[in-house]
């Protein structure tokens, strides 16, 4: 079990790389799959990532947050929201991606991850994120609900993947 008396919440470094795609990873098809730590690499450096730290500074999860309008960032949902921003005429900050260690689940970490988030958000009208529905993420799905987001709209992109798309006040 994580000590988390003293978790904190803190910019990323790129000693934590190895940690974070293996969190990454364990945590597919519910966050994108990346094939190489370089790959998740990239959309660190083009984005905003957070990392939650036990107190013995070992990852147990991270948030990464894309600003819209980051071509860089070569992803369909970005754009989605880029679009409903455009409809809404309002202001939204990304979320690429939140992953928790599997050891570390059920323990608020992903709660703390996105109240950090909010805080980086303020100024804006929302904060928005996506949650797989085929293939399904309950837990995504009830998690995103018990933080206060509301479904905005859904995109069935391929046979066997589908998105939902949630948004909140930060």
């Amino acid at each position: 079990m994580p000590h988390i008396a003293r978790m904190r919440i803190r910019p990323y470094t790129p000693a934590d790389l190895a940690a974070l795609y293996a969190i990454n990873q364990a945590g597919t098809p519910g966050v994108g799959h990346e094939d190489t730590p370089e790959g998740l690499k990239r959309w660190f450096d083009v984005g905003t990532c957070l990392v939650a730290e036990d107190e013995a500074g070992q990852p147990l999860g991270f948030i990464n947050l894309i600003e819209p309008g980051t071509m860089a960032y070569a992803s369909d949902n970005l754009r989605w929201f880029e679009r409903w921003m455009e409809q809404e005429q309002a202001s939204l900050l990304y979320v690429d991606r939140i992953a928790v260690a599997e050891a570390a689940r059920g323990l608020r970490i992903g709660q703390r991850l996105y109240e950090a988030a909010f805080g980086l958000a303020k100024g804006r009208d929302w904060i928005g994120a996506e949650v797989n529905t085929d293939p399904d993420n309950p837990l995504s799905h009830k998690f995103h609900a018990r933080m206060g987001f509301s479904r905005v709209g859904e995109k069935r992109y391929k046979p066997d993947y589908a998105v939902a798309y949630y948004t909140r006040k930060p």
